[in-house]
């Protein structure tokens, strides 16, 4: 098994924290939400539904890491 597997999105992020998609590199900004699913502004990335995915590669939630500040 990789070191670099991630089991599932942490429950205690914060609702500001950018999450990127480990495949593609695609972020998620909750102060701009996610225009292809319809995700409103102000969505934290613990607040979307679980089947939402990548908007670029279609790769799972848990495939996200936070982004340093």
């Amino acid at each position: 098994m990789s070191g670099f597997e991630n089991f599932g999105v942490p429950s205690d992020l914060a609702d500001s924290v950018r999450m990127e998609c480990g495949i593609c590199w695609t972020c998620y900004d909750p102060a701009e939400g996610d225009a292809v699913a319809q995700i409103p502004a102000g969505t934290a990335f613990t607040a979307l539904p679980e089947d939402w995915r990548c908007p670029t590669c279609d790769a799972p939630k848990s495939k996200f890491m936070a982004i340093e500040a």
